[in-house]
């Protein structure tokens, strides 16, 4: 039985992932602030590590798969949290727990990135903080801005730069490594910025070609797929589950 942590599995893509994986036969850990098999606060160091420490333990020290589903949106409470758990609170679980995954049968590892990591790029100060491991300067950059769009955005390219960062690297050690980005998913975090009077009119506007915002169901079966021994080719890979909302806007970059 193939073991998987799997962060933010409470709720939203985390917990439809869960049960895809559980229905696929793996035996999930999962990690969140509550109603979780690991209790823990992804938006510290102190957390992760525990996290981390958890994992390890529950697992016996080897994991099959790991994924990172937690994060937060435009409604934090701040720019810097939304680093903190989008982008910190998946590349140190990533360092932290390759070693046990590489001990795995058949390890991979996949993160949920997102359609806004393409309104990013790698010369923005706040995401070359991130990608140099600089949490202080990244989340003191991210309040100085104080733009929350900017910042989601900022995460998501961040963290599917890291995850490729370390597709040569994986691969050596066996493990398959994967970015999903979704675009808009009827999500808990969806929600709370359609009803936010700061975001909601944007949010309502954000429409893929097909009309309609994902089921994280939709997510989680693709999640499953790039777990399985069916995808064993795929690595270091974008996959875009947006209902074509890349293609609207940038129809000639891939």
């Amino acid at each position: 039985m193939p073991v998987t942590a799997v962060t933010g599995s409470a709720s939203g893509i985390g917990a439809a992932v869960c049960a895809a994986l559980r229905a696929a036969g793996h035996r999930i850990i999962g990690i969140d602030r509550a109603n979780a098999e690991v209790i823990a606060d992804l938006s510290s160091h102190a957390g992760r590590q525990a996290a981390i420490a958890s994992v390890l333990e529950q697992s016996g020290g080897v994991l099959d798969g790991l994924i990172c589903c937690a994060g937060v949106g435009v409604t934090a409470p701040s720019c810097g949290i939304i680093l903190a758990v989008n982008y910190f609170g998946v590349s140190e679980l990533l360092d932290g727990l390759a070693d046990a995954l590489a001990k795995g049968e058949q390890p991979a590892a996949l993160v949920i990135g997102s359609v806004a990591s393409t309104y990013a790029s790698a010369d923005q100060p706040m995401v070359a903080a991130m990608l140099a491991g600089d949490e202080g300067q990244a989340l003191e950059l991210a309040n100085a801005l104080g733009q929350p769009q900017a910042a989601y955005a900022g995460s998501k390219y961040a963290v599917t730069c890291n995850a490729r960062q370390k597709a040569v690297a994986w691969a050596k050690l066996g493990i398959r490594l994967n970015v999903v980005a979704p675009g808009a998913v009827e999500t808990p975090l969806h929600q709370a910025s359609l009803e936010d009077a700061r975001f909601g009119q944007a949010t309502r506007q954000f429409v893929a070609p097909l009309g309609r915002a994902g089921h994280p169901e939709e997510i989680a079966t693709l999640v499953a797929f790039l777990q399985s021994p069916q995808a064993g080719f795929i690595h270091g890979s974008v996959v875009f589950v947006d209902g074509g909302m890349d293609a609207m806007a940038r129809p000639t970059r891939f």
